[in-house]
């Protein structure tokens, strides 16, 4: 009804209709059109601690759905039980209720502009004190912290959320208390995401599946598992049992703190006790086990997911493009890649980038290349990585002109080479030996503002040691050594190997003796790389030596380590006793995959 509507407010509306209907959105929010929000920062020199913030000019009438002139009292709480956002809107892993995300209003841009600049807290929660306790406020503060969220500027959510809980007029609300303990957590301080979860419960919030997803992310961040294992007690005290949702969280963070075993027992656990598993589940899965380089794995989980009438999402078949692309199983990538299209989704750079991958690994870069000329042709624009991919791709096949080629486009179209794409063009010349290009390629990569890390010392390190100059590789070594940029255990493996290969066995044994006192853990490589030496000279009782001294040291072999030791052999007895040790140890090891 339009009745009690003037002219004005109708071809307001009516403007406003014409031009949504012109231009597609995801989500329109439309105002009360009774006050018109005059909202400007207008922020002093930084040496001032002043901020200054124009108030809202508005009244407490409006004109509600039904085209009524209704008021408000700006004294009471703002935002209505079970309103649009309060309590429920913002989700776990997805931002709003269906993943659909808010265009921000003009002033909630303007409130995300502002903290993304400032830093100063007495600023900003000056600058907060002078807003509108309304609820569209309400809704462009909400709207606002996800937006920051998805840019991960912890930070500002903090500010802006304690505001909330601490001096604004707004409900106490779940949404917020989420929020927060999703920016301490993603910060490492799980003592705050403890303190948030205490204060929830004693506002008599409820908390939500979300809210425990979010601790045990929290604690697999710390590396507190144990504490993570206690939030699954907790839910069940609370009346509730662990869901997918709190499940996926804890896989997800197993994962990111490289405890995959963990992860898949977890995955085991959530089956045994029916947890009704969801496409997240499986994608998670898939992508660790591809990660493993276990694609086989990868893909037996696809087929059940199927089996289970569980749907798989884009994300799902490139997880599993990614999985055959690490082993550079093309023909399998392609398979999948096709079913992903069968299946109704459009490949995104995602897709692309994985499908260039496998081609990438399996020495095709002009299969590369004609994946990265289709993925344009198909209005997909390339991103960063998929740059790095052909740099990778040109270089592994010795292109290292067409890998330079690659980079050099790159810079041109405006996108800043990271230190992984300057690695990458790095590892293209090394690969050939050309030591000045890569001399000149670390000069460029301090140019440009990056510090060389040491990674890229290690392949110089390597790279010297292949050319026989011992000499450079030394020096490399005393400036780590000496330098900001710290010797990792991959750093003397690489000086174990060369010393080793070359002859020079007391240098090598020097090395490694010197391991413990820079708290430094042999690992297989170590133990292979030292047994190498010995075995070209065919000293096997110096290997089995060493062997024993691995197997003390609880460090166990690879098939690496085994062919090391069988090359030591040099009579049919020797390598009965070698096989039949290795055989002994491989059925006392403990199996990696479920049964």
């Amino acid at each position: 009804k339009f009745s009690t509507l003037n002219l004005s407010n109708c071809k307001l509306l009516l403007v406003e209709f014409m031009f949504v209907v012109g231009n597609t959105l995801n989500h329109v929010y439309i105002q009360p059109r009774s006050y018109k929000p005059s909202f400007k920062w207008m922020a002093k020199n930084s040496s001032s601690s002043d901020v200054a913030i124009e108030k809202w000019k508005r009244d407490s009438v409006y004109i509600d759905k039904r085209g009524k002139l209704r008021t408000f009292h700006h004294k009471k709480l703002s935002r209505k039980r079970c309103g649009s956002l309060r309590g429920q809107g913002w989700k776990y892993g997805s931002g709003f209720v269906d993943g659909v995300f808010p265009v921000l209003s003009p002033i909630a841009q303007q409130i995300l502009d502002f903290l993304q600049q400032e830093v100063d807290a007495d600023r900003v929660w000056g600058s907060l004190d002078n807003l509108s306790p309304s609820h569209s406020t309400w809704d462009d503060l909400i709207n606002v912290a996800v937006q920051l969220r998805l840019n991960k500027k912890w930070d500002p959510i903090v500010l802006l959320c304690e505001w909330i809980l601490q001096r604004s007029s707004f409900q106490l609300d779940v949404m917020c208390f989420n929020l927060l303990i999703d920016a301490y957590g993603q910060k490492s301080l799980y003592k705050k995401v403890e303190s948030k979860y205490l204060e929830l419960l004693e506002a008599r919030c409820v908390p939500t599946e979300d809210t425990y997803a979010l601790l045990v992310k929290a604690y697999c961040t710390a590396g507190l598992k144990q504490k993570a294992e206690a939030v699954f007690a907790e839910m069940r005290k609370h009346g509730l049992s662990p869901s997918a949702t709190v499940y996926n969280a804890y896989i997800d963070g197993l994962m990111k703190g490289g405890n995959s075993q963990k992860a898949i027992e977890v995955f085991q656990r959530m089956k045994r006790d029916g947890c009704q598993l969801n496409t997240e589940t499986y994608t998670l899965m898939i992508n660790l086990y591809g990660k493993a380089s276990k694609s086989y794995m990868a893909l037996k989980l696809f087929d059940e997911m199927r089996s289970q009438k569980c749907k798989p999402n884009i994300c799902t078949y490139t997880a599993l493009v990614n999985a055959f692309a690490r082993e550079g199983l093309c023909e399998k990538a392609e398979e999948i890649f096709e079913q992903l299209q069968e299946a109704g989704h459009e490949p995104d750079v995602y897709a692309y980038n994985a499908l260039m991958e496998a081609y990438s690994r399996a020495g095709y870069p002009y299969g590369a290349a004609e994946v990265f000329s289709l993925m344009q042709h198909m209005g997909c624009e390339p991103d960063r990585a998929s740059f790095n991919i052909m740099v990778d791709a040109y270089g592994r096949a010795g292109l290292y002109e067409d890998a330079e080629s690659v980079f050099e486009e790159m810079k041109k179209l405006g996108i800043k080479p990271t230190m992984k794409s300057h690695m990458l063009l790095l590892s293209a010349y090394s690969r050939v030996g050309n030591i000045a290009k890569c001399e000149n390629i670390v000069n460029q990569i301090q140019e440009s503002g990056l510090q060389p890390d040491t990674f890229v010392l290690n392949s110089m390190l390597n790279l010297y040691g292949k050319l026989g100059q011992f000499e450079n590789m030394e020096k490399v070594l005393v400036a780590m050594e000496k330098g900001p940029y710290e010797a990792d255990i991959s750093t003397y493996n690489i000086l174990i190997n060369v010393y080793g290969r070359a002859g020079y066995f007391n240098r090598m044994e020097e090395l490694f003796q010197s391991l413990p006192a820079k708290n430094l853990t042999p690992d297989v490589v170590t133990w292979t790389s030292r047994l190498g030496a010995y075995s070209r000279k065919k000293l096997y009782q110096r290997c089995l030596e060493i062997f024993e001294e691995m197997i003390d040291a609880g460090c166990y072999p690879d098939g690496g380590t085994a062919k090391v030791l069988l090359s030591a052999c040099s009579s049919e007895d020797q390598i009965e006793q070698v096989t039949t040790v290795i055989r002994t140890m491989h059925k006392d090891m403990k199996t990696v995959l479920p049964i």
